[in-house]
């Protein structure tokens, strides 16, 4: 099998699956040594970056993705934007903030933090994959612990959380736009 054959087949396994696939996974899937696979990936993604094209391979914690051109977003939106009207509220926003800088966090940390309830928002950031339960915190009643999901990142369009501005300029950044208004 020649790497052409290898690059068709990863580019069929991406986009078949959908979802970020590990360079074991699809070291396994070619049976061929990672550092073989690691090579063809970067090789796939310069291919799709030097020659333009409408979709590209991200990398996102040591994972692969075929997904759009972040170039071409304003077309996308304007045709998905009627289909997708409900967007995030400002309580679920603030909520997944908090999630993605105190992770793993529980409901009741949230709720202290935003000062409300927030089992509605919180669903709904399970509805939409943007958290997770990452396990039960080793206290009284064992609370649910939540965390952000490769759909965050993709959301976010980041690659790992590290990406993030650090809490404080998030913090500052916030306030300056309510300064603003």
């Amino acid at each position: 099998m020649n790497d052409n054959d290898k690059k068709s087949i990863i580019e069929s396994i991406l986009f078949a699956l959908g979802e970020p696939v590990s360079l074991s996974e699809l070291s396994q899937a070619l049976e061929e040594p990672s550092s073989s696979i690691k090579k063809i990936m970067q090789e796939l993604s310069s291919q799709y970056q030097r020659n333009g094209r409408g979709i590209q391979i991200k990398q996102l914690n040591n994972r692969y993705q075929m997904s759009t051109n972040p170039d071409n977003y304003e077309y996308i939106h304007k045709l998905l934007y009627e289909k997708n009207k409900a967007s995030l509220s400002q309580a679920s926003l603030e909520t997944l903030a908090i999630i993605a800088y105190k992770q793993p966090v529980t409901r009741v940390e949230i709720e202290a933090l935003r000062g409300v309830k927030s089992s509605s928002s919180i669903q709904t950031l399970l509805d939409r994959n943007l958290i997770k339960e990452a396990g039960r915190l080793e206290a009284p009643g064992k609370p649910m612990l939540f965390e952000t999901t490769m759909e965050f990142l993709k959301y976010a369009n980041i690659s790992t959380i590290k990406e993030l501005p650090s809490y404080d300029e998030f913090v500052n950044g916030i306030q300056e736009k309510i300064v603003e208004k």
